[in-house]
Formats: C-alpha cells, sequence, structure tokens
C-alpha cells in the first residue's frame, strides 16, 4: 500500500488544482480594463522617454547671484552665508572650470538635434550637455530663448541625425480630467514618470515676468528638475512642457501648453527670436476689479483702457483712454490676459477690429498693431518719465521771479506681491471716492490668486501701514515692502470705505 501513496497523492493533487487554475484564468471585466490601462501607461512612458532628454547646465560665474530672487530678502546671516558660497563657487569654478550646477528637462523636437525647453532652465548657462535615455551626451548652445513665454530651443553640437522625435497634440483639444502623464528628471532622478489628470486650462496671474500666460495645471506630480519635460497624454502625445509648481508636493503643477510652446520654438529655431503685436496700451480687467465694475456697471465683461502710451500703435487710432474693449476681431475678451492672447498674433500693419464701450455706448475702432519691444525695452519704459510741457502749456506756467517752479506730476506704479499701487492724487482721490485728505497707496490691481490679494486685499483698498512703517507712495511702498518681506511674518494696514482692516503675511522660504 506504501507503494502507491505517492501515486494517489499525485492524483489528488491533479484533481484539486484543475478547477483552482481554470478560476485564476478567469478574469473580470473590470481587472481585464485595469490592466489594459497599466500595460497602456507603460507603452506611454517607453515611448515619450525615447524623445525626452535631460539637460545639465553650468551656471556663468555668479549667475546664480543674479537669479536668486530672494536673496536681497534674506536676513543678513543667512545672506552672509550665501553669499561666501557663491564667493567659494567662483573662486572652484576659475580654478577648476564650470560646475554643472543646474538640471532640467527637454524635448526632441528635430531629428537634427533641436530640443524644447523651459527658458528658465537655461538662463544664463556657461555650459549645456544634453543626456540621452540611452547614456548618449552632447553639448549643446542655446538657438533662441523667449522669457515672456519661459521657452527656449537648444542646437546639439556636432553632427546630430536620426533622434527620435516627439510628437505633440492639439493643446486646444485637451479636456480637463483626462489623463496626462510626465517625464524628466525631478531632483537628479531621471526619466521619473509621473500619473495624473489635467486639473484646469487656462490658468493666468501665476507669474508677473511673464507677457504668454495660458497654462495646463495638472495634479501629475511635477518637481524642481522637470522643468522643459513633457506632459503627454495616453497616445504618448505632448500636451504641455511642464513649467511651473505651486509648493513642493501639493500636487498643483502647470505646463505650458504644447500649441503655443511649439509655435515659439519652431520660430527660435528659424529666426532666433519670437516676435509679438501689441497695441501700446495699459489694460485692467473689469471682472477683477470691484472698483471698476461700479465706475461701468453697463458692463458685465471687458477690459479698461487705462493708459495709451504716446509712442505706441494705439495712439494713432481712434482708441480712448478709459474706454472697454470687449471684443478683438469678434473675439471676447474679458481678461487682460484674454486681450494679450488676442492681440499678440496679429500681423504687423494690418487692421484690428476692437469692439468698444465708450460713455455706455458701443462703437467699433480699428487699431494697427505694431511689434512689441523686448522685455528690456517695456522695463525701461515701464519707468515714470517726467513729461515734457508743450510750449502753450510752458508759456502759460512760466514762473514770476518770486515763484518756485512747480514739479510736473507724474504718475507711476509700484507692482509688489501680485498688487499694484499708486500713491493717492486728485485724480486717484476722486476715481476711488477717497477723502482729500487721505494719506498712502490706493490699490488699483489686486492679483486674487497670489500674494497680498489672497490674503484679502483688493482693487480700491487703501493701503497706509507696512508692519508700522507709513507709506505715502510707491517707492515707500516698495521700500516697506522689501523689508518686511525679509521678516518670517508683517502686517499690512489697509482702509476700505470707512472701515479699517489689516492682514498678516506669512513667508515662507523659496524651493
Amino acid at each position: 500500500m506504501h507503494a502507491h501513496r505517492p501515486l494517489i497523492t499525485a492524483a489528488l493533487l491533479a484533481a484539486f488544482s484543475f478547477p483552482i487554475a481554470r478560476a485564476a484564468d478567469k478574469i473580470s471585466p473590470g481587472l481585464a480594463i485595469a490592466r489594459q490601462l497599466n500595460e497602456a501607461f507603460v507603452e506611454v512612458a517607453e515611448r515619450a522617454s525615447a524623445s525626452t532628454v535631460v539637460i545639465k547646465v553650468a551656471q556663468k560665474a555668479g549667475a546664480a547671484a543674479a537669479a536668486h530672487q530672494f536673496s536681497e530678502r534674506m536676513p543678513e546671516e543667512l545672506r552672509r552665508d550665501f553669499e561666501e558660497y557663491l564667493e567659494k563657487e567662483k573662486q572652484r569654478s576659475e580654478k577648476f572650470g564650470p560646475r554643472f550646477n543646474g538640471e532640467g528637462s527637454g524635448i526632441v523636437i528635430r531629428e537634427d538635434g533641436y530640443i524644447l525647453t523651459n527658458n528658465h532652465v537655461v538662463q544664463e548657462a556657461e555650459r549645456i550637455r544634453v543626456k540621452f535615455r540611452d547614456g548618449r551626451e552632447y553639448d549643446a548652445e542655446v538657438r533662441g530663448g523667449d522669457a515672456d513665454a519661459d521657452i527656449a530651443v537648444l542646437h546639439l553640437k556636432g553632427n546630430i541625425h536620426g533622434l527620435a522625435v516627439a510628437r505633440f497634440a492639439d493643446s486646444a483639444k485637451v479636456r480637463v480630467g483626462e489623463f496626462a502623464i510626465a517625464i524628466g528628471a525631478p531632483y537628479e532622478l531621471e526619466y521619473s514618470v509621473t500619473v495624473g489628470h489635467v486639473s484646469a486650462k487656462g490658468r493666468a496671474g501665476l507669474a508677473e515676468t511673464m507677457m504668454d500666460e495660458d497654462f495646463i495645471q495638472t495634479d501629475a506630480n511635477i518637481n524642481p528638475g522637470n522643468s522643459g519635460g513633457p506632459l503627454v497624454n495616453l497616445d504618448g502625445e505632448v500636451i504641455g512642457v511642464n513649467s511651473m509648481i505651486r509648493g513642493i508636493g501639493t500636487g498643483i503643477c502647470f505646463a505650458i501648453p504644447s500649441n503655443l510652446a511649439r509655435e515659439i520654438a519652431d520660430s527660435l529655431v528659424k529666426d532666433g527670436r519670437f516676435r509679438r503685436s501689441w497695441l501700446g496700451i495699459n489694460i485692467e480687467s473689469i471682472g477683477e476689479n470691484e472698483v471698476l465694475q461700479a465706475e461701468f456697471p453697463g458692463v458685465k465683461a471687458g477690459v479698461v483702457v487705462t493708459h495709451i502710451r504716446e509712442d505706441g500703435p494705439a495712439a494713432h487710432s481712434k482708441l480712448r483712454a478709459r474706454d472697454v474693449v470687449t471684443a478683438v476681431d469678434g473675439r471676447a475678451v474679458g481678461t487682460v490676459q484674454q486681450l494679450r492672447n488676442a492681440v499678440t498674433r496679429k500681423h504687423v500693419g494690418t487692421d484690428v477690429t476692437l469692439d468698444v464701450v465708450r460713455d455706455g455706448k458701443p462703437m467699433k475702432i480699428k487699431v494697427q498693431p505694431d511689434y512689441m519691444p523686448d522685455p528690456e525695452e517695456r522695463l525701461a519704459m515701464s519707468r515714470p518719465r517726467r513729461p515734457s510741457p508743450t510750449p502753450d502749456s510752458a508759456q502759460k506756467s512760466k514762473p514770476s521771479p518770486s515763484d518756485k517752479p512747480a514739479a510736473p506730476e507724474t504718475v507711476s506704479t509700484t507692482t509688489v506681491l501680485g498688487v499694484t499701487v499708486r500713491a493717492v492724487n486728485p485724480n486717484l482721490a476722486e476715481t476711488f471716492g477717497l477723502g482729500s485728505d487721505r494719506k498712502g497707496v490706493v490699490v488699483t490691481v489686486a492679483e486674487r490668486a497670489i500674494g497680498l490679494g489672497r490674503e484679502g486685499i483688493r482693487a480700491g483698498d487703501l493701503i497706509y501701514d507696512i508692519d508700522g512703517q507709513a507709506v505715502a507712495d510707491g517707492s515707500q511702498f516698495g521700500e516697506a515692502m522689501k523689508q518686511a518681506m525679509a521678516k518670517p511674518e508683517f502686517l499690512v494696514r489697509y482702509e476700505r470705505g470707512t472701515e479699517k482692516g489689516e492682514v498678516k503675511i506669512l513667508r515662507t522660504p523659496a524651493p
């Protein structure tokens, strides 16, 4: 009997294992779909990684100090340590050559060695190296950069051909809720893949220094080092260029839409620059400004022309200050960014038709846009200038020997932490319903998503004190804010109508 026991045991095992195997082979429809989706993510990661690169940057000596926007706001001891570190780095660089101290990501857009990335990744770079997934590395040079959209194009040095080129999707067709996959080198962890969704589209007001803001928001995890890398869909097509985050690990991340990125990149490859059109006007959105809403009660949505530059294209048209623009060539505009987006792509020298409301009456006005000045030129133009009096006004204001000449009035604005302010003057006091004896600065624009606007400061508020320091004009406001932002927290005191209030601002270190 004992001799037959192994055979009986084997037979029993075979009998019981057969139904178990049959049960394991039976997969539920839900699990089958999950496995298919899992395989799809694997295929997307494989395909998109082939056209994704790691960008290593050695910054020019001293560039780190210039690029560190918070250095001048650091406490004295921390700033001293930071400056000592920069000096040691400078000495090391002079002795041993540049150190690759920055890293980002990029996207291959042409098989002959053109790479798309963020402008801030390669800005102030002394040397650039581009690394591929298979380990190949090439030196690269900047073909062109555009700070207004944070887009740059690199060209690999040498006779490069046959690179795997990324496929680009039409970002206008991207839908909120669809899957989004980010690929890049966060914290030097090369070719990391994260999965999320498209959280929102058309995000703006995130970066005061940028002209083009039409971000795709995603919760696909993006961190420092992902900048310039692709955000792709389930077909492995680029829908955006990863660019910004709001806090480390928050799941609030932003990408430049593929249509905008590709348009600018193509121009950078061809000409080394990208040129926009402009009208030469200052504008404010009614929908984001409670004071303007009260001033123009008959207009539900539009953009108010607050100033027309004498040297701008609109100065030669019938457009006037305080006109409300509601559409550009039939396309409705309700925000500053929407008007910018509608105008910057127009051809120079061709008529643009603006739908305008003036004194409650609708009308159409034609303007011919011109090329927008470069950022450096615009910065110089934004500085207040003393107006030159006309011969007639100069004659009327000619002082007598006993008179002291009056300084001409200049209207200047200061923008800090998401709010734009102006010193109180008779015109502003009348516009915003303030008493003539009020002292302080008037908030003319407040971005509700950032800075002081996020803490409750609104357009029309009169700010008179920053952490115990009285402010009466833009320069005092700017200086007081600079000092206050070096502290972990500070108070902003303001008046709104007949009421007074204060907000506490908590400062956290930049990542």
